[in-house]
Formats: C-alpha cells, structure tokens, sequence
C-alpha cells in the first residue's frame, strides 16, 4: 500500500510540472462516447449514492438536474442567444462554431464515438477527456486512478490542470475567445474564480478517506491560489495570439479593464499607477485584475521575490502604448516569471498564520485603495471570502462581509471608495 501512495504522490508531482502543457479534453485524441454511454443505472445513472461503493454513481442525474453545464447547449435556443446570433450574422447560435466551442464538447467529427450527441453541452468527457481507451476499463476491479489517467482521463483533481481546464471556456485560448464584438453583440463579460466556482458547482463526489486513497485532496486555499495564477498567466498567453492584435485599427477591446470606458462621462475615475511608469490620463488599462491581486498575495505572504513581478507588470502597461511587438514581448517575460511561481503557490501547505497574514494584507490594501478597478475588486472579495472560510472563522464578520459584498454585487455600479471604506470595516471586524 506505501508503495502504492508513493507511486501515486510521484504520479500527481509529474502532473503538477507539466499542467501547462497537458492537452485539454477537447483537443486530445481520445474518442468522446458520449453522456449516454455513462448514464445507465448500472454505471452513474442511479438515483441515489449507492451505499459502500469508491464512488456515489448517481453523478449523471446530478449533472443533468443540478448543473449549468449540463443547460450549456440549451442557452444557445434562448431568445437571447438568437439576438447575439443575429447580430454576429450567424444563422443560429446552436450550430455556430464560436458558440459551441465552450456551450458543448466540440470535438472533431472523427472523435465522437455512436452515442455522443452535441446537444449534450459540456458533459462528462468535456471535462475528464475523451473515453475512448478507458470507459470499459475505469470500473473493472484492480484498475486505479493512475491506469485512467494513462488512458486519457483528464486529472481535474490537480489544481493547475483544473484551472487550465476551466479557464479555456471560461476566460478563452488560442483557438477560442469570447472577443469585446461578442460581447457587444449581448454576451455577458467573462468572470472566473477557481474556488469559488468549485465550491458553488453541485458536488458529485466527496473527499473521503477513500478519495484521498485514491487522489490529492486539495485545500481551498490551493485551490484559490492555482486559480489566480492560472488565470494571471492565461492573460498574458492570449496577449502574445492573435486575438489581441488581428488586422485591423483598433486593438481587441477585451483585453482591456472594461470600465475603464464603460463609466459616465463625469464620473472621472483616472488617477496615477504605477511610479515612473504611470499610464498617462487618457490611456485604457490592460486587465490586470488577477495580476494585481496575485502580486499583493505574494507580497502579503512572502511567498516569493514580488520586486520583479511589479516591475514586469508596470512594463507590459508601458509597452500597451507602444507596439503588438513590445507587449508580446512584456507578456512573455511576466508569464516566464510566474510559470515558476504558479507550481510553488498551488502545491504548499498554509497554517492558518500565513492565511491569517494574506487576509490581512489584502483588507489592508483593499482599504488603502489599493484594487480600484473592478476585476481586481471582485477578486479581493472572493479571496478574503475563501481565506475565511477555511479559518473557519468566517461567521464572526459576517455582517461587514454582506455589506462589502454589496459594493462589487453590481460591476455598473461599483464605486472604488465605497469599496475601500467597507474593506476597512471587515478589517476592523476581524
């Protein structure tokens, strides 16, 4: 058994060095079977967890009844999303490829397998890979967790994977991007917190003494942590792609903070950042959001040098009013920079000393005005909220929570103030 763990602990740390470059589901060339191949009562179609069995086996009717993922496909037949079609001038949302492309598992026509049916929107294998080599092997006796990923599984229980893996829809890749013309056209703005996300997901699994035999159970604050610096560095991957620069005048928009324009006329909101290195009034801000709030991280917990990352940062918004060469560039450096960074912040271990000292220094700088720009706002708020439920201590600042809350519920009306007076009151309550 020790040397089982061993092998699997060895298993998970090779997975942890190459989450960058594992591919995705849906690029991978494993066939895709379908939801109907796992949805019988003899696999994960029963009704109810079934007593004493590794894993509940009713996943596919929590995944039909409970998650969004399941409605994904289902949102392209709403009138909303015929406005968004027609405006695009696609014929329809549901058979347009930039839709289908995160709305279902779009995979190539030669990887789905007899049963697999587009209209499944993101099932199963959009997730934990095409099933082809391991859908009759993962339930035979004697098959371990580590055979499946030998066969394809995707290891969404790895936090820099999981990240990738939730980011490549939920924020955009190389070959798909929700750009500022889609969103123009009705499309709401993308926001994504890893954590957040996961906790608010229907579980269908439980971390169990029989999970952790057969799979790394991940602390929240891991989980945070790899959700931040994936995010951070799949920013500055899709700053060096075409999306950011294709022909034409005006740059994609949605690279940029969004109310940095999106504001009224007389509410002037532009004040000096950045040192020497300031953008000048008139200037519009990359999106730095989850950059900014991993530096302060970093910076708060000392957990690595944060001097060269500011410096980086400051470059690339400099290098945002100068050429597409000298962004590519900036990006590549400060990506260089936290590839490293990103392994180290998602696989320690935090005592509730250093997770008391991040929440601390992140009401600090959220008081001082620190995170003025609403992306980075909304990710203050969902880290303190993160770092205080696992304190477990949560429940003795509700109240200054629920009314900080309130200042970042609505992006139209977020006021930088505001929210900075109230990140003092949940730092004082504390």
């Amino acid at each position: 058994m020790v040397r089982g763990k061993l092998a699997l602990s060895l298993l998970f740390l090779s997975l942890g060095l190459k989450a960058q470059q594992l591919p995705l589901p849906e690029a991978g060339a494993d066939v895709h079977e379908g939801v109907a191949s796992c949805s019988t009562s003899v696999c994960h179609g029963k009704s109810s967890p079934e007593p004493g069995s590794t894993v509940w086996l009713n996943e596919y009717r929590i995944w039909l009844r409970q998650d969004y993922h399941s409605r994904a496909y289902r949102t392209l037949q709403t009138d909303q999303s015929r406005a968004i079609a027609r405006k695009l001038g696609l014929p329809s949302a549901a058979g347009a490829k930039i839709c289908l492309d995160c709305h279902a598992d779009n995979v190539a026509s030669e990887a789905r397998g007899r049963r697999f049916q587009i209209s499944d929107g993101v099932g199963c294998e959009a997730c934990h890979g095409g099933a082809g080599r391991w859908l009759e092997s993962h339930a035979e006796q004697g098959t371990n967790h580590a055979d499946n990923l030998a066969k394809g599984m995707y290891p969404t229980e790895e936090p820099l994977a999981r990240a990738r893996l939730c980011l490549s829809c939920h924020l955009g890749t190389r070959d798909k991007f929700a750009t500022h013309r889609i969103m123009g056209a009705g499309h709401p703005r993308l926001s994504f917190e890893l954590e957040t996300f996961t906790v608010n997901q229907p579980a269908h699994y439980e971390v169990d003494s029989d999970y952790r035999e057969r799979k790394p159970a991940i602390a929240s604050v891991n989980m945070w942590l790899a959700g931040l610096s994936v995010t951070a560095m799949a920013q500055l991957e899709l700053l060096q792609e075409s999306w950011f620069t294709d022909p034409g005048l005006i740059p994609e928009l949605s690279f940029y903070q969004c109310h940095a324009c999106h504001h009224p006329m007389d509410d002037l909101r532009w004040q000096r950042e950045g040192a020497d290195q300031a953008l000048p009034p008139g200037a519009v801000r990359l999106n730095d959001g989850s950059l900014v709030v991993l530096i302060a991280v970093i910076k708060t917990g000392k957990l690595g040098e944060a001097g060269a990352l500011d410096n980086a940062l400051r470059s690339l918004h400099t290098a945002s009013l100068e050429s597409r060469e000298a962004v590519v560039a900036k990006a590549r450096s400060l990506h260089d920079l936290l590839a490293p960074m990103a392994e180290k912040l998602s696989g320690s271990n935090y005592d509730s000393t250093t997770m008391e000292r991040l929440r601390g220094g992140l009401l600090q700088r959220a008081a001082a005005g620190q995170f003025r720009h609403f992306t980075a706002a909304e990710q203050v708020f969902l880290g303190v909220e993160t770092l205080g439920l696992a304190l477990g201590d949560a429940g003795t600042y509700e109240k200054a929570m629920d009314a900080w809350f309130e200042s970042v519920r609505d992006e139209n009306r977020f006021v930088p103030k505001q929210f900075a007076v109230l990140a003092g009151q949940v730092e004082k309550a504390l």
